[in-house]
């Protein structure tokens, strides 16, 4: 998922330059995951301003799978994931304070749907990321954008079903 954001947020940022594409006009169905924070927390991340990956996913992420995945994520395998999966990663500013890293604005809501048949040409996953974590701002206008975005990063995990999530109890 690291990857796939440093391209997603390289993106994001042009897309925002020419507006953000309107849910009417996305090229795919990929809905917004409402409810995802009541899904099970893989895992987080903060990148710093000491990463050099910074400018393009800076930010504390905490990343979300459905129960469709769950078992799979839980057990690494077998692999794929069973179509109906879902991750999202809920990517936010921080500051720190008093020496604690502090969740900040919702910067965005990048996510991965699996869907072996329909999402064939990327590994299976169609991909999508809203500015802002807001329902009605898709940045990817459809799936052919999300080939460089998203899946030219999962694509060395393809033993891992194109994820880099991994379970830590």
């Amino acid at each position: 998922m690291h990857c796939k954001l440093i391209r997603i947020f390289g993106l994001a940022g042009l897309l925002l330059s020419l507006g953000a594409v309107s849910a009417q006009t996305a090229g795919d169905d990929i809905q917004f995951p409402n409810g995802f924070k009541d899904w099970f927390v893989v895992n987080s991340m903060i990148v710093t301003k000491d990463s050099p990956i910074f400018d393009q996913i800076g930010g504390m992420h905490i990343i979300y799978v459905n129960g469709k995945g769950l078992t799979t994520l839980k057990a690494g395998g077998p692999f794929p994931y069973p179509d109906g999966t879902v991750f999202a990663d809920d990517v936010h500013e921080f500051s720190v304070k008093d020496g604690s890293y502090v969740e900040g604005n919702k910067k965005a809501v990048p996510v991965m749907v699996k869907d072996a048949k329909k999402y064939a040409a990327t590994g299976g996953w169609g991909f999508q990321v809203w500015a802002g974590g807001d329902p009605s701002k898709p940045l990817l206008p459809d799936q052919a954008h999300a080939v460089q975005a998203c899946f030219a990063c999962h694509t060395p995990q393809q033993a891992r079903d194109y994820t880099f999530s991994t379970y830590i109890p």
